[in-house]
């Protein structure tokens, strides 16, 4: 399994770009092959970010290739959208309920 974190330190409405997500660039990710799930967060202090999980590397690029070009054209009005950090990596341990 291999993630991806999407953060924007400076996003100041985090409430509206998470539903734009949800309702955008979710069904999106949906469709990606190999998608295996994606969740949007408030980070404690301020801004906001997203982690997107798959089952290949290979996978977990491509969508984050789309996801950057959704983010670009669908949240680009909302200050600190501009700064997107990305983090990519494989799983190496997994706790679930």
């Amino acid at each position: 399994m291999h993630v991806v974190i999407r953060k924007l330190p400076m996003m100041q409405n985090v409430g509206e770009a998470a539903r734009r997500a949800e309702t955008g660039l979710g069904p999106i990710l949906k469709k990606q092959p190999g998608f295996m799930g994606y969740y949007i967060i408030q980070l404690e202090g301020g801004g906001g970010g997203s982690i997107s999980l798959f089952d290949t590397a290979a996978n977990a690029k491509a969508s984050n290739e789309a996801a950057m070009a959704w983010i670009k054209e669908n949240l680009a009005n909302l200050p600190g959208a501009e700064k997107v950090e990305v983090a990519t990596g494989e799983v190496l341990a997994q706790v679930t309920a």
